[in-house]
Parts: C-alpha cells; sequence; structure tokens
C-alpha cells in the first residue's frame, strides 16, 4: 500500500504562482510513477502532469503546458506541482496519483490516490 498526501492548495488570484507537495509513504520502493489530476466542480476528474520514476520523462496536459512544471524528489518521497500565471479555470481539487504501471495521462491505469488539496483561483 501506498499513502499519499497532498498540501499547499488555497485561494489566489488570477496570475499568481502556487506550489503543491505530496508526500508519499508506505511501501513506495516499489517505484511509482505519479501524476496529478483535478477535478472542478461539476466536471470529471482530468490529468494535469505525470512524470516517471527518476524524473526523466514529464507530461502535461495542453491547458497547463508551459505554466505547470512537475518535479520529484525521491529521497524524500515527494512530488511537486509548481504552478504559475494561475488562471481561473485552475480552479480545481488537485490530487496525486501513483502508478505501478507506466507513465500514463490515464486516471484508471493510477493505482493510488490522495485525498486532494483545493486551489481556489480568483480574479
Amino acid at each position: 500500500q501506498v499513502q499519499l498526501v497532498e498540501s499547499g492548495g488555497g485561494l489566489v488570484q488570477a496570475g499568481d504562482s502556487l506550489s503543491l507537495s505530496c508526500a508519499a509513504s508506505g511501501r513506495t520502493q516499489g517505484n511509482y510513477a505519479m501524476g496529478w489530476f483535478r477535478q472542478a466542480p461539476g466536471k470529471e476528474r482530468e490529468f494535469v502532469a505525470a512524470i516517471g520514476r527518476n524524473g526523466g520523462s514529464r507530461y502535461y496536459a495542453d491547458s497547463v503546458k508551459g505554466r505547470f512544471t512537475i518535479s520529484r524528489d525521491n529521497a524524500n518521497q515527494t512530488v511537486f506541482l509548481q504552478m504559475n500565471s494561475l488562471k481561473l479555470e485552475d480552479t480545481a481539487v488537485y490530487f496525486c496519483a501513483a502508478t505501478s504501471r507506466i507513465l500514463s495521462t490515464r486516471r484508471d491505469l493510477y493505482d493510488y490516490w490522495g485525498q486532494g488539496t483545493q486551489v481556489t483561483v480568483i480574479s
């Protein structure tokens, strides 16, 4: 089992930056690819970004490309999502997820999920 805990969400103005963290614990030595997803009210959970086991491969949703950066610190079992130039449409609950499979943008391929952290962007 892997436990994931997100932190760093909050209320910010459009154009501001915010950094999310996801701390992993448990049986993480299996090496997991990690992803961030988000879910806005009334919408399905959507892919945001993903990073491979060694950080060499990264995927981004088109909507965040150039503004968000995913990174990881394997020594401290933490994954980060740096969000710059935030927009109103970035408002959502952000979830961290881990997969023992190949790096993917598909949420159904992720085995473990955190509880989520709220990001609210206001004008």
